[in-house]
């Protein structure tokens, strides 16, 4: 998979050497279910139409921008994980804009044009509720008019979880109240953070997003080998764990979010017992 990345600067060259695609348009910020389903969409279309299949994506989030920063977003993963899982995908080629006040002052048909039919586009998919240019005045239903009937529109709906839209929305509100539990049928998988563990503290990745505070039971995982344990995440957002770790997990590790333990459910500590497995 190819990565460009997109300014002002350089959008005349990304448009000289695009090719043609089917391309999947989001933020996708940690690939739930719902964007998952835009991006198979998508991959179906490109094969229908003989083309490569691409995937369009915005840094920063465009809420902070608009709000002058005024609104901070918490990330749920960084652009490098959301790289290998686009690449999982089957996605050929990844676009990250850079999302800038003046990229937000584009009009709809300016968007299109530059952005899409400059890039080679010839179908675009995106979920229902997807918006782009100047204060989200475009949609779904106007981008092919846009584009001058010049490029096809899937418009996927929304994706549920027991009558509720999947959305980052949601599963972020579920991590900033430690109902990690809930969050595989959200996400497809159990919410995971990369970090560091130097032999003494765990240092997380920038770009995820920590549980509520409290006592979780997790899975530590480096490479082939993998331990449960019981970590806590403290008021000041660090980690620590309630289980010995043993050297081997030393470097980078996952940490696999299962549930949340309360006070009373949670072993003393003389008695937290380590469990290894290899996968």
């Amino acid at each position: 998979m190819e990565t460009i990345f997109i300014t002002r600067e350089n959008l005349l060259f990304c448009q000289e050497k695009a090719e043609r695609s089917v391309m999947a348009l989001g933020f996708f910020d940690g690939l739930h279910r719902g964007h998952c389903e835009v991006i198979k969409t998508a991959s179906h279309k490109a094969k229908e139409n003989n083309v490569s299949l691409s995937v369009m994506s915005f840094f920063p989030h465009p809420k902070t921008v608009i709000s002058n920063g005024k609104r901070q977003v918490c990330y749920l993963m960084p652009l490098s994980e959301k790289k290998e899982r686009l690449r999982e995908l089957g996605v050929d080629t990844f676009y990250m804009v850079e999302f800038d006040q003046e990229f937000a002052s584009l009009a709809p048909e300016q968007f299109v044009a530059e952005y899409l039919l400059g890039l080679g586009v010839v179908h675009a998919v995106a979920g229902f509720d997807f918006s782009y240019g100047y204060k989200g005045t475009g949609n779904m239903e106007r981008l092919k008019r846009d584009a001058n009937g010049l490029i096809e529109v899937t418009k996927v709906e929304k994706v549920e979880c027991k009558g509720e839209k999947i959305s980052s929305t949601c599963i972020r509100e579920r991590l900033l109240s430690g109902k990690v539990e809930e969050l595989p049928d959200f996400l497809g998988s159990f919410y995971e953070v990369q970090c560091d563990w130097d032999g003494f503290s765990l240092k997380p990745h920038p770009y995820y997003t920590l549980p509520a505070p409290g006592t979780y039971f997790v899975t530590l995982q480096n490479g082939l080998r993998s331990v449960e344990a019981e970590m806590s995440v403290t008021e000041t957002h660090s980690l620590k764990t309630l289980t010995p770790l043993p050297f081997f997990l030393k470097g980078r590790l996952s940490i696999i979010w299962h549930r949340r333990l309360s006070e009373e459910k949670s072993q003393p500590r003389g008695e937290r017992k380590l469990l290894i497995s290899s996968i």
